[in-house]
């Protein structure tokens, strides 16, 4: 069995130099234009609060993985606002060097990434990290593809499937199950920031679900199509599909730390830790990622970027 502790994952399951991210692009400040944020997903019903909260002892049985680098960060969402740039508030993109708010499947195929192996080409983002007001890149992101149960009957996530995990409207704690803070060489965590000491860095984990309908590529608050597992999949999401997880690790400690966010209706770079969530558009050769989910997950495999068994 693959067993992986907190503090081994932070401090050395990624090796990847991160470069700074340039400008801030579409910052919308406080105080200035309202922003519609319903059409982001709102927190869970109880039982699918308890399924978030299950998922940090569901250990990976097999996997694959991809490494990125941030790639760039600017006010885009093209999942909660396609076609309206500088709309949402700030996010940190990895993977696809393209996304924004104009992406489509199409777009994404025809760029590069900045992930390891280049054939994921798919967009990952999630809000980015601020500290003391200064925005920080993340030091390296892995993004995991894991069997956590069913693994033999698992499938291979369709081209263009979409999904926000998070709930980046909750106005407390218990509204975000999804947020998972830490510290590497740690092991409590919070779903509010941790104040990490000296010679620690910050890190967090977002877990995506696993039970699919079978149909849709997207729903309209973006969640519903897909739904975590609790115990086994509901009849009306009863395709299996990998766990994305992101463990992302942040080159800081200490306070002083908040969240791109959307408070009030009003764009903001003070949003807390409970705030956070994350969105995937799957841009995969989905050939590459077929054989992935065949010799990995479904074989019961724990395997490298390159999709072979380490």
């Amino acid at each position: 069995m693959h067993v992986r502790t907190r503090g081994s994952i932070g401090a050395a399951a990624v090796a990847v130099a991160v470069v700074l991210i340039g400008a801030v692009v579409g910052l919308r400040p406080a105080g200035a234009n309202h922003v519609d944020h319903s059409g982001h997903p709102g927190a869970p019903d109880a039982a699918q609060s308890a399924a978030i909260q299950a998922q940090p002892g569901a250990l990976a049985a097999s996997e694959f993985r991809a490494n990125c680098r941030a790639s760039h960060r600017a006010g885009h969402d093209p999942i909660i606002y396609p076609g309206q740039p500088g709309v949402s508030h700030i996010h940190e993109f990895f993977g696809n060097r393209s996304t924004n708010a104009g992406s489509t499947y199409t777009s994404l195929r025809a760029a590069g990434t900045t992930c390891d192996p280049v054939v994921d080409l798919s967009a990952y983002w999630v809000p980015t990290l601020y500290q003391n007001g200064v925005p920080v890149a993340p030091e390296s992101v892995t993004v995991y593809y894991q069997g956590i149960h069913d693994m033999q009957r698992a499938v291979v996530p369709p081209a263009n499937l979409r999904y926000v995990v998070g709930n980046a409207r909750a106005t407390s704690p218990d509204q975000n199950p999804s947020a998972r803070w830490s510290c590497t060489t740690q092991s409590p965590s919070s779903r509010d920031f941790m104040n990490c000491p000296p010679g620690t860095k910050l890190e967090t984990y977002l877990d995506f679900p696993t039970c699919w309908n079978g149909r849709d590529l997207d729903s309209g608050n973006h969640k519903d199509h897909i739904v975590f597992w609790n115990g086994s999949c509901p009849s009306t999401h009863n395709v299996v599909l990998p766990r994305l997880e992101f463990l992302i690790t942040y080159p800081v400690n200490g306070g002083g730390l908040s969240l791109g966010g959307t408070v009030n209706g009003v764009n903001v770079t003070t949003a807390p830790g409970y705030t956070f969530h994350g969105d995937f558009i799957n841009a995969w050769d989905q050939g590459e990622l077929e054989r992935r989910v065949r010799n990995c997950i479904n074989a019961g495999r724990i395997c490298g970027t390159n999709g072979n068994p380490i």
